[in-house]
């Protein structure tokens, strides 16, 4: 995995350049001592890592613009970070650039109930945003798995999804407006505090949101709300094969209803979490579906019951439905115990994210007990089944020599085959450094170039999150290229404005 080339020059200037930041932040906003930067040296994969060049914490939007104006006119790069806990390596630090931190812009600005919105700073964690908007009978619903340390301006960045994003959307289904700073120091506004704001504009919300900290550094963010459902009934459903549970997912979507959450989990995920929540699970379980049922009391029921019954036709060993909040809970406990089960029974995991079309997930899964004996790893499954967003859990050991190269082949493998199936590399966890050099296996040359030219209109000095997204450097400087022959530019005639 390769990264661009480190400047010794800008490491060399490590304590003036502390000097000049602190100017700006404050003394005790700089981290420069090694000690004290270790912890920044990974985000959530930790078999990349690489000290930062500084550690700066801004408390401001005008404190971030002048941090951003002071690394332009010092040529020094900008990793921005929430909570670290990207799956993609999206806030890996490079040795050369500092390490921008959110955690001090950590407000909830505003809760709006009649706009049904909110003003968040990015370092706000997504759990604390449905907490301040419950007394209104509210919630922020995209909810990845990381909600109670992921921050929003995370969420954002990545595009982040969720249990629940089947039915309510990913992040950018919810974003209705950004406040963000460019590399040269603007502060721009886009959208605004209710629904609608960015109608009639170009659409930059949407390039800003799954941009990776490439394009600018997000400020503020105003948040959708919707009203907390009436009624939420949890559904957990057994079955004899993989095969099976994977057609049911299908059955239960083809039949119009969309549930609220439609997760899957192998036999090896649920003989990983017994334990945690004391419980068993019937010996011909090879699958277990968990299909969340929300909407007003009488509409929930009567979906529990066609579920269940789609369920039974498609040979459900066994299916249990929760009539209460602490059932509901108690059901959805395995799935949220089931990465930190998983990490009890092997010492390293790698989980990468691809999405596939939900009538090729047999076929996929097939292909991935294919790989396991291809490469010697063991694997788990537990992933967003309603829209097919697979998380394969290889397991390796990082002390053997290859195991980590394996898994991360494994994982490739993984990857290109999602795309062969018309699906995409990253359904939530973004490209970062993980998935960046099988870009070229899902776009094509000019589609990469078109994508370059856009980052360029935003970072020409290619300053913010180097090494990410792109298998190759953008270049911006040839992308404005003129080519003049005997004092002339081609087709001369043509009027130029």
């Amino acid at each position: 995995m390769k990264m661009p080339v480190t400047d010794p020059g800008v490491i060399a200037r490590r304590e003036q350049l502390a000097t000049g930041l602190r100017a700006i932040v404050g003394a005790e906003w700089v981290i420069s001592e090694e000690s004290e930067r270790a912890p920044y040296q990974c985000d959530g994969i930790t078999a990349y890592m690489a000290m930062p060049l500084l550690v700066v914490l801004p408390a401001s939007t005008d404190e971030i613009r002048r941090v951003l104006l002071f690394c332009k006119e010092n040529g020094v790069k900008i990793v921005p970070r929430g909570s670290g806990t990207s799956l993609s390596g999206g806030a890996l630090p490079v040795e050369d650039g500092i390490l921008l931190g959110t955690a001090r812009l950590c407000n909830i600005l505003d809760v709006n109930p009649t706009e049904r919105i909110a003003r968040v700073q990015p370092g706000a964690r997504n759990i604390t945003v449905s907490e301040a908007a419950s007394p209104h009978g509210l919630c922020y619903m995209p909810d990845p798995s990381s909600q109670i340390i992921s921050t929003i301006g995370g969420n954002v960045a990545e595009n982040a999804g969720g249990v629940h994003c089947l039915k309510y959307g990913v992040t950018s289904n919810h974003i209705l407006g950004l406040e963000a700073v460019l590399m040269n120091g603007d502060v721009i506004h886009l959208g605004g505090n209710y629904l609608g704001a960015a109608d009639g504009s170009l659409d930059l919300i949407g390039v800003l949101t799954g941009s990776e900290g490439l394009l600018a550094v997000i400020t503020e963010i105003t948040v959708r709300l919707v009203p907390k459902p009436e009624t939420a009934r949890v559904l957990s459903m057994s079955f004899p094969s993989v095969d099976t549970a994977c057609h049911c997912v299908g059955a239960i979507i083809g039949s119009g209803i969309i549930p609220a959450g439609l997760e899957f989990m192998d036999r090896k995920v649920l003989d990983a979490v017994a334990p945690l929540i004391q419980e068993t699970f019937d010996a011909s379980t090879a699958a277990l579906l968990i299909c969340e049922l929300d909407g007003c009391k009488s509409e929930v029921d009567a979906l529990v019951q066609s579920v269940t019954a789609i369920a039974q036709k498609e040979g459900a060993i066994e299916v249990r439905a929760s009539n209460s909040d602490a059932e509901r809970e108690r059901i959805w406990r395995s799935r949220k115990l089931a990465f930190a089960a998983i990490g009890k029974i092997c010492r390293d995991y790698y989980c990468t994210d691809g999405t596939i079309p939900r009538n090729r997930l047999p076929d996929v899964l097939a292909k991935m007990a294919e790989f396991s004996k291809k490469y010697g790893l063991d694997y788990a499954n537990c992933f967003h089944a309603g829209d097919g967003n697979l998380h394969p859990i290889i397991m390796y050991d990082s002390r053997k020599p290859g195991d980590l190269e394996k898994a991360e082949e494994f994982g490739a493998d993984v990857l290109r085959t999602c795309v062969d199936v018309g699906g995409v590399l990253s359904g939530e966890h973004g490209i970062g450094v993980e998935k960046r050099d099988l870009m070229t296996h899902q776009f094509t040359t000019t589609d990469l170039e078109q994508q370059q030219t856009l980052r360029c209109a935003f970072d020409p000095t290619e300053l913010l999150n180097p090494g990410k997204m792109f298998p190759t450097p953008c270049r911006c400087a040839e992308f404005g290229r003129m080519h003049v022959h005997n004092g002339q530019l081609r087709f001369p005639d043509v009027p130029r404005f």
